[in-house]
């Protein structure tokens, strides 16, 4: 009970008692007159007391709302006082390319900058202000003007990406209602270098935002950027929270900067050869592929036609954004010979000097199986059937050792899976011709390269196992992962597979040496001080318009390996249905040599011969 209520009570008391008092002249007080002062006082206290005790009420059931019932919501609005979320794109971790040095050379950075924008209800004279403007900055003079005439919207963005130079000289004029406003976006400093490995940051598919849309910036978006957290934008704030839990928090929990193994020197050169081949052949697409054998670590990755990332908006559709590196499965056709020959060795059914009778064509499933021109050889060895390529050569491999065995082997090459390449959009591979059964046609075919349909990178990865003693490569292009705290992560990579004995793999080098050393462009190509193993490809192209394979649609393709015991480098270039030249040596042999000559110089590699 309150102290007024107890006083009162007291008070109550007291008007029991004998009458006594004076009045304001000092005389005596009858009892009829002092009473209902009393009750009076009484009353006023009990009435003070109920309010207090209804205002208690009150702001208890006020508390309730507003801590209960609204809890949620004025948490929030307090949070926003102090804090403002982070925006994807506007913090974000940096890409970069890798010397061979170990330099590293950035990619993708974030861009500060401002925003130009005009307030319509303060601006004065919009002519004037646009000639103002326009002498600093490009203005869109349609744009401006319509954004002018909004006279109820407070604020109308007329330029973007303007640098810190050009802003000063803007607020220096202190045009009427013109502002600016702090900037940031995605800059590619290299522009269409890489572009089809690093991608760029667009627009999320919900529109809310925007995110990394392709590439390496879509494959690692949640690394590259931060994880939602707030920044604080009042410093009382800051100054009382937990600083502890920053310090002791997961690196991971923000984001961080992806370090590739592209070289961007390499790339260059990668890209400059390409662009030959499309200026010689106007094929549809060239593309191509540098890759260490024995870490899978790429160094090169490119297709043509190419984009620039910063300006991706202005192209003509998204194709052109699509990786077929990763994204696109082909029949490969002669460059996956290597790998029957290699199933066959190892499997022991055939040897580099076991021989068969070449008469042209086989029959099977009652169709025909031709060698690329139609001819046969007579009595010729396995080392023949890779250095004149004949298709009837490697279907015999597959007759000796089995179509069980042999599509055993192309599952343990991971034909019909995933690489695992850290790049969106990966495909497997379809080998469902030999995979369920198939046809004796279907193996045939297979064994050249014809009737399976691979990914590019699916096929350097198996090649690859040639080059590293028998054990698939996983190709990769990012190797770590710096924080802002300093701290790095190295990225793991799949376990290796051994798909093939190591002397297996040697015994196809030194087949493929000889391939390239005697067989290719007649021997215009060998090295005197260097070995090279490399293998052609000229394959049919299947189209729905043909109904089956179409009368000059060709995918030419060539890979190559140096030096051939000891491989630092192996590349795999194709082209996409060329012009002028029918096969892979007349338009591949000499861009890949031309690869291997700036690799050997550039990465002052010994000879090995």
């Amino acid at each position: 009970m309150c102290a007024l209520c107890r006083v009162s009570q007291a008070d109550e008391l007291a008007g029991s008692a004998p009458p006594t008092g004076k009045d304001s002249d000092g005389r005596e007080r009858a009892p009829s007159e002092r009473l209902p002062m009393r009750a009076k006082l009484v009353l006023r206290v009990r009435l003070l007391c109920g309010l207090f005790i209804l205002t208690a009420i009150l702001l208890i059931l006020r508390l309730y709302i507003v801590q209960i019932v609204h809890g949620e919501e004025h948490r929030a609005t307090a949070v926003r006082q102090y804090t403002e979320s982070v925006v994807a794109n506007e913090h974000r971790g940096d890409i970069f390319f890798t010397r061979k040095d170990g330099t590293e050379v950035a990619a993708a950075v974030m861009q500060t900058g401002w925003r130009v924008a005009i307030q319509p209800k303060e601006l004065g004279e919009a002519s004037s202000a646009y000639e103002l403007l326009n002498d600093i900055v490009p203005i869109d003079k349609e744009r401006f003007f319509k954004s002018a005439e909004k006279s109820d919207d407070p604020y109308e963005e007329i330029a973007a990406r303007v640098n810190d130079e050009a802003a000063q000289l803007i607020r220096a004029k202190e045009i009427p209602g013109v502002i600016t406003v702090r900037d940031e976006w995605r800059m590619y400093p290299a522009q269409d270098l890489a572009s089809h490995a690093i991608g760029f940051v667009g627009f999320s598919g919900d529109g809310t935002g925007k995110a990394g849309v392709y590439g390496l910036e879509r494959y690692y978006e949640d690394t590259l950027k931060r994880d939602g957290s707030s920044l604080f934008v009042n410093p009382f704030a800051e100054i009382f929270t937990n600083v502890a839990a920053v310090l002791a928090s997961d690196p991971s929990e923000f984001e961080g900067s992806i370090v590739t193994s592209i070289e961007p020197d390499v790339e260059i050169e990668l890209e400059r050869v390409l662009a030959e081949i499309m200026d010689a052949y106007d094929p549809r697409l060239a593309g191509g592929v540098i890759m260490d054998p024995k870490t899978g670590a790429i160094l090169g990755l490119a297709v043509l036609p190419d984009f620039d990332p910063n300006t991706y908006n202005t192209e003509h559709g998204t194709s052109v954004f699509a990786n077929p590196i990763v994204e696109s499965r082909y029949e490969m056709g002669s460059i996956l010979k290597p790998l029957t020959m290699a199933a066959g060795i190892d499997a022991g059914a055939v040897t580099p000097s076991t021989t068969y009778n070449d008469k042209g064509f086989i029959m099977k499933s009652g169709k025909k199986v031709s060698n690329y021109d139609l001819k046969g050889r007579g009595v010729v060895s396995m080392q023949e059937v890779l250095s004149q390529s004949l298709n009837t050569g490697a279907s015999f491999v597959v007759d000796r050792m089995g179509q069980q065995e042999f599509a055993d082997y192309f599952r343990k090459y991971g034909f019909g899976e995933e690489t695992g390449i850290d790049l969106p959009g990966e495909v497997a591979g379809d080998i469902s011709a030999i995979d369920r059964g198939g046809s004796d046609v279907d193996f045939a075919s297979a064994s050249f390269g014809q009737g399976i349909a691979i990914t590019p990178i699916a096929m350097i990865r198996a090649l690859g196992a040639l080059a590293n003693a028998g054990v698939l490569p996983e190709p990769h292009v990012a190797t770590a992962i710096r924080y802002p705290s300093g701290i790095s992560r190295e990225l793991s990579q799949i376990p290796p597979r051994s798909v093939l004995k190591p002397e297996t793999a040697e015994t196809v080098t030194n087949m493929l040496v000889k391939v390239f050393d005697d067989a290719l462009l007649s021997g215009e190509l060998k090295q005197a001080h260097y070995s090279i193993a490399a293998k052609t490809g000229t394959a049919q192209m299947a189209r729905p318009e043909c109904g089956g394979y179409c009368e000059g649609l060709f995918l030419h393709s060539f890979f190559g390996y140096f030096p051939a015991h000891e491989p630092r480098f192996i590349i795999l270039l194709y082209a996409l249905e060329p012009h002028k030249q029918q096969y892979a040596s007349q338009t591949l042999a000499r861009p890949f040599m031309s690869l291997t000559k700036f690799l050997i110089n550039y990465y002052n590699i010994p000879p090995d011969r």
